[in-house]
Formats: structure tokens, C-alpha cells, sequence
């Protein structure tokens, strides 16, 4: 994680995506099976990450709960 976000966290590339409007983040990175949802602020040269999540399949579940992009 810490390579793949620290030189150009807000290019997309294949394990990482902008993701469409929605309430958790801006960015997924994807680790199989684990993703990481973050923002990125350019000015400042910072990112938060703000969840991490274990894929299965088509479901996605965060701290054990499912959670629907």
C-alpha cells in the first residue's frame, strides 16, 4: 500500500481507480484480496485513507459488514 500510494496516488493505473461519486471515497486501490478506499489532496501532498475493506466475490465487506459502492 505504502509503495503503490506514495509517487502519483491520484494517476489511475491498474490497481487503482477513481471511483464514482459516492459516500465513502474518491480512490479504490486494490491489493487482492483487500481494497483500500482514500482521497487525495494535492495540495497539501496528502492521503487519507479512509477504510479497508476485504473483497469476496462481487461483495465487498468492511470491518465485517457489507458495503455497497
Amino acid at each position: 500500500m505504502e509503495t503503490q500510494l506514495s509517487h502519483q496516488p491520484n494517476v489511475e493505473t491498474r490497481n487503482r481507480k477513481l471511483l464514482r461519486p459516492n459516500d465513502l471515497a474518491e480512490w479504490e486501490l486494490r491489493l487482492d484480496p483487500f481494497r483500500v478506499f482514500y482521497n487525495v489532496d494535492v495540495d497539501n501532498q496528502l492521503v487519507t485513507v479512509l477504510a479497508v475493506g476485504r473483497k469476496n466475490g462481487e461483495r465487498l465487506y468492511i470491518r465485517g459488514v457489507e458495503y455497497r459502492l
